[in-house]
């Protein structure tokens, strides 16, 4: 059973009730509330132009805890060695706008529709969601967003100009914030080779319940 919610109460049903590819509810908005109780119980929207609004749940979800980050010998070297300038929340519309435009194989247009690029900005000026830019020669070539729940970082999308850029965006994200968990989404190929992994949907709830979501929480360690 899919719900519908009511755009005058921001309230969701539990996750565990979604159905088998994850779908647990249309409608609502996209307010900073509702967003923001969508994040904290691990549900988040998804959908594109031809669609309402859909509100995503799955039972397994795909993890990078950064611990078990796996970084090969020649992304070792690429992050060593200099080549790429690596800011944190200095052009979080640039990477949204740049996430949406990339021509993705086997996608056909996006699913970070205008709305969603103006509700994730709202975000990011309230002080939840966060981008990594990485910069080569002064231009934009790379980069990632999503929100902060705690220590747990929900990724949104990622983008790359040039080879590598987006994972070693990754590699800071894993290494630098002090992350107990980087939430994936989607499965893919390159992060799961970069220790990407399925858990339920039950033990990503109970590692999120133990977060408390908080604006500006977003800063590096080191």
């Amino acid at each position: 059973m899919i719900y519908r919610l009511d755009e005058k109460q921001i309230s969701f049903p539990h996750p565990s009730l979604a159905d088998e590819d994850g779908l647990l509810a249309v409608g609502g908005d996209l307010s900073i509330d509702r967003l923001l109780l969508a994040y904290e119980y691990g549900i988040f929207p998804w959908y594109d132009e031809d669609t309402p609004i859909l509100w995503y749940a799955p039972f397994e979800r795909f993890v990078l805890y950064p611990e078990k980050i796996k970084i090969s010998k020649s992304l070792q070297k690429t992050v060593r060695s200099g080549k790429f300038r690596i800011t944190v929340d200095t052009a979080f519309a640039e990477v949204i706008q740049a996430c949406a435009t990339m021509d993705r194989k086997d996608q056909q247009g996006t699913w970070i529709v205008d709305d969603m690029q103006q509700a994730y900005i709202n975000l990011h000026k309230a002080g939840y969601a966060h981008s990594i830019e990485v910069w080569q020669d002064n231009k934009l070539v790379g980069g990632l967003y999503g929100v902060q729940v705690g220590r747990v970082f929900c990724g949104e999308s990622m983008f790359s100009r040039v080879s590598d850029a987006s994972k070693v965006a990754l590699v800071h994200l894993a290494q630098d914030f002090g992350l107990s968990m980087i939430d994936c989404q989607v499965p893919s190929q390159h992060l799961q080779r970069m220790g990407a992994e399925l858990i339920s949907q039950e033990k990503y709830l109970l590692d999120l319940a133990h977060q408390d979501i908080k604006p500006y929480g977003f800063q590096r360690t080191l």
